[in-house]
């Protein structure tokens, strides 16, 4: 087991990082930038470092002060968490360069999934469920206009790199690809470094079903179940719930089974998420692979029993996955919010400035993620997420139930946040009934 590592991340992901090393007796080295100076990561940490201004290109994105300060440290390995640079290939090889642990997959395998277009061949030689589309990138404006003919209207323009909604258009017909095209590749160049696009099937009505994957570097993968994160604003969840809560359990076993197989033939360890769009026939089809620990983790963490982020943390330093598939079963359901510092009644203006008061929720099977608290300044250089509040029941309905409960008791003074937007959509009606799909938010919204 390492002795020290360095979270190379800030907010409620770097807190939940030091508490899983502290756990396996292992020292966390928190960075941060001027603005973080007073972050509960950096007050919880063993040691902590400033690795610069607040703008992320020059602290958290900023792969030479990351090293220096993990060598200054000596640390053992580098935690990426999630965003930032914890799908970045380069910063893995600099790591491992540098004589230190990447907490994730090789090299190989993140260029092998991360990249879609090599994804999708790879998931199409694994019999993965994949849509209609293009088998590589497009080439050039009439290669798009001929397959978009092949494929039939609506299409998706994707960016083969990145996620996020980000360099992603859907065109309905061919002035709407031509403009599209433009668009989407330069959208993704500027976000990811790379304007490569490829054309899909656009599925409409759709759900946003996941499955955690986890493996080792023995060659052993097992998934964690699945996970449904249909309730999204703008391509960014809202709500995450485990299991799915439309699939029989035959269903959800055959598509884990297809993901864990997908993971293991890009001999991936570290945890990961095989993300995947459902039309309303309960086709499945692979949108992408996120090659990192995601955002909603907690919910599958609620229903196996399995820590995630200890369980990277251990696989890193050469320990093979503590259980076998057979051990691994799902109990009860799970449901996270992101409460996220914005104003849903103003179109989700962000709400930086001091949080002076914070009562948080609790009581059995309640779980709140965070790295605010009462005093807490909430930057304006970040994203806008200060918590995620899960809730463990036996059935979906009670956990829905006790979810309102906990967002009622959750005082957050007097930042505006996502909590009411939450309370409405657990009482939706559609909403329990399972009656949405990815734009179901949106509409809602409109009304």
């Amino acid at each position: 087991m390492f002795s020290r590592i360095l979270i190379a991340n800030r907010g409620e992901i770097a807190v939940r990082i030091i508490r899983a090393a502290h756990e396996l007796g292992v020292e966390a080295v928190a960075v941060y930038s001027t603005a973080d100076a007073e972050s509960k990561h950096v007050k919880m940490a063993d040691h902590a470092v400033c690795i610069g201004p607040a703008p992320s290109t020059d602290s958290y994105l900023n792969i030479p002060r990351l090293i220096a300060a993990a060598e200054v440290c000596n640390v053992d390995a580098i935690h990426p968490g999630y965003g930032f640079l914890a799908e970045n290939a380069h910063f893995a090889e600099v790591c491992r360069d540098c004589n230190i642990e990447f907490i994730g997959p090789s090299v190989d395998a993140m260029n092998k999934l991360g990249d879609k277009v090599q994804c999708k061949q790879l998931a199409i030689a694994n019999k993965v469920p994949t849509s209609p589309g293009s088998k590589g990138a497009v080439e050039d404006e009439a290669d798009a206009l001929k397959l978009a003919k092949e494929i039939g209207y609506p299409v998706m323009i994707k960016a083969s790199a990145g996620g996020g909604g980000r360099g992603m258009r859907v065109a309905h017909n061919d002035g709407a690809l031509r403009s599209g095209l433009k668009q989407a590749s330069q959208e993704a160049q500027a976000a990811f470094g790379d304007g490569t696009v490829y054309l899909e099937k656009f599925i409409d009505h759709a759900k946003h079903v996941e499955v955690q994957v986890i493996g080792d570097t023995h060659g052993n993968v097992c998934h964690l179940y699945e996970r449904d994160c249909t309730m999204q604003r703008r391509k960014q969840k809202l709500i995450e719930e485990a299991p799915c809560p439309v699939l029989t359990r035959g269903e959800a076993e055959n598509l884990c089974k297809s993901a864990a197989r997908l993971a293991k033939a890009a001999g991936y360890h570290g945890a990961g998420t095989v993300e995947f769009l459902m039309d309303g026939d309960k086709n499945f089809y692979l949108m992408e692979v996120n090659t990192r620990v995601q955002v909603e983790h907690p919910v599958s963490e609620m229903i196996t029993g399995v820590d995630i982020v200890k369980t990277t943390i251990q696989v890193a330093a050469g320990q093979p996955l503590p259980f076998r598939q057979k051990d691994i079963k799902v109990n009860g359901h799970a449901v996270e919010c992101r409460i996220n510092a914005e104003d849903p009644d103003k179109n989700f203006i962000p709400s930086a400035g001091v949080i002076q008061a914070m009562n948080p929720p609790g009581g059995f099977g309640v779980r709140l993620d965070t790295h605010a608290c009462a005093g807490y300044r909430i930057p304006p250089n970040y994203d806008s997420m200060i918590g995620k509040l899960i809730v463990h029941r036996p059935t979906r309905d009670a956990a829905l139930d006790a979810m309102i409960t906990a967002l009622r008791e959750f005082v957050i003074e007097p930042t505006k946040t996502t909590i009411p937007l939450h309370i409405r959509l657990m009482k939706n009606g559609a909403f329990r009934k399972n009656d949405t799909d990815i734009n179901f938010v949106e509409r809602l919204l409109e009304k």
